[in-house]
């Protein structure tokens, strides 16, 4: 029996929603690693984060300078903010509720109770000391959640749409990771290949927590197009653009075998993988401008997470 639009909704945003606040805390490290090698120490890195966020017309309504306390407290527990990581918690949270026969005891126990750790800490301001300490809290809080979920969930079509959720986010938040570090040098194009280029290029694939993956596929050299290539074209990296799709195709043909018919977003989604194949170099993607096609990406990805919601009959959020 199909489940319902309504359930299908839930899950897939609730998992969306575990998804961005464990990435709007990479997205926020990101920035902290990158200005951390900014001897102005001026406000240009975070202000990147907010634009590669998607949010800066909200801080825009709300500050009227860009200073990064103000930047990192609007992205980490502003309720103003419907991306921010106390606004993401609260809405996995509730549409878990909405869906919580769908899911197993360990499940809801694991995003309760991270709802509760993370509610109490982002209850009060952070501290530039107590920053990293705390974007570790939501990483492993989401983190517990995510391994209840594989380790304790039948896999139906209640796992197929969750992990939709979860990789229509992850693919579009790594490609705004990466977009953070175009943004930072678009200013300064003769930083390109210097160390400080380079160190930022590390605390990139720090922020994903793919540094010593990184190692193990391409050595100590951190070449900045083999980053950039491990990020979005490497088929065994689990926060890649590729296995994303990957992923995000897998469980689509799933649900087209449970319910005995495709949609327009399976056609979408295997035309994008399909891309991904026939992309034999990393410097095609780069020669036609790496900031041109992650923007592309994302709007392509959020235009397919649309048409999964238009076939599915899920209800607005």
């Amino acid at each position: 029996m199909a489940l319902l639009g309504r359930t299908a909704n839930g899950l897939f945003w609730m998992h969306r929603y575990i998804e961005r606040a464990e990435n709007m805390a990479r997205l926020i490290d990101a920035g902290l690693r990158i200005s951390l090698t900014n001897l102005s120490a001026g406000p240009e890195e975070w202000h990147s984060v907010l634009t590669s966020a998607g949010v800066e017309a909200g801080y825009r309504a709300k500050y009227a300078v860009f200073e990064p306390s103000s930047i990192i407290d609007f992205l980490l527990r502003d309720p103003d903010n419907p991306s921010s990581v106390v606004s993401s918690i609260d809405t996995a949270r509730m549409n878990g509720r909405m869906v919580r026969t769908a899911l197993t005891r360990e499940v809801w126990e694991a995003l309760n109770e991270g709802w509760i750790h993370l509610k109490r800490r982002l209850g009060r301001p952070v501290s530039e000391t107590e920053l990293p300490g705390v974007l570790d809290l939501v990483k492993r809080q989401t983190a517990y959640v995510r391994g209840a979920f594989h380790g304790t969930m039948l896999r139906n079509e209640i796992f197929d749409f969750a992990n939709l959720g979860t990789f229509i986010e992850r693919a579009d938040n790594t490609a705004r990771i990466l977009d953070v570090k175009y943004w930072v040098l678009l200013p300064k194009h003769s930083s390109i290949g210097s160390p400080l280029d380079h160190f930022q290029w590390i605390s990139i694939l720090r922020s994903v927590s793919a540094h010593r993956a990184y190692t193990w596929e391409y050595g100590a050299d951190f070449r900045a197009p083999d980053i950039i290539d491990f990020l979005v074209l490497n088929r065994r990296m689990p926060r890649s653009l590729a296995y994303s799709y990957g992923m995000i195709e897998e469980s689509l043909g799933y649900l087209a075998r449970t319910y005995g018919v495709e949609h327009e977003c399976h056609q979408i989604a295997r035309a994008r993988t399909a891309q991904f194949s026939r992309c034999q170099s990393i410097n095609d993607i780069i020669e036609g401008g790496l900031h041109e096609f992650l923007e592309s990406f994302i709007i392509e990805t959020n235009g397919l997470a649309n048409e999964i919601a238009r076939n599915y009959s899920f209800y607005p959020v």
